[in-house]
């Protein structure tokens, strides 16, 4: 079992955006008990299972699994439904570390998140200043939440400001 220990912040500038070219990440989620999460994805040519419970607010088990791309996109279809989250992950070195900015499509567009997976969770960090806010353990961040609830259909959304 690995765990995944990462922080994340809402993006506030394009600064990030000449520094790494995206990946398109299509990703659903499987119906299972609110604590733990179900996820088939795609990454270019290739699909993954992963399975992750929490452990705390930054940090959470996970199981991850290659698996061929056609049942990939076929649990994708079948077993996900509609929640599904796509967007764009930029991969950006910073710090000593890979930061990971997600820019969000479909019904999440407007939305740009950037993570950093960190070794423990006293991991002092040295932000980019193209963050604004974080939002570490703040549920309606995370992508299972964003399948259910997409970025658009939040009270406060405003397609013209989004999150720059």
């Amino acid at each position: 079992m690995a765990v995944e220990i990462e922080r994340k912040f809402l993006v506030n500038s394009n600064e990030w955006r000449s520094l790494a070219p995206g990946t398109l990440y299509r990703q659903g989620y499987i119906p299972t008990n609110p604590d733990v999460t179900v996820r088939v994805r795609l990454v270019g040519e290739q699909g993954y299972l992963t399975i992750k419970t929490p452990l705390t607010a930054i940090s959470k088990a996970e199981y991850e699994y290659p698996i061929p791309l056609s049942d990939a996109q076929s649990m994708i279809d079948s077993a996900c439904k509609s929640l599904i989250v796509e967007k764009y992950r930029h991969k950006i070195p910073f710090g000593g570390l890979v930061w990971e900015v997600d820019e969000f499509i479909g019904q999440n567009a407007g939305l740009i998140l950037a993570e950093v997976e960190i070794p423990t969770e006293d991991f002092a960090v040295e932000l980019p200043n193209w963050n604004l806010q974080e939002v570490s353990g703040d549920r309606r961040y995370y992508n299972h939440y964003l399948a259910h609830h997409p970025f658009q259909t939040w009270k406060n959304y405003d397609s013209k400001q989004s999150c720059l």
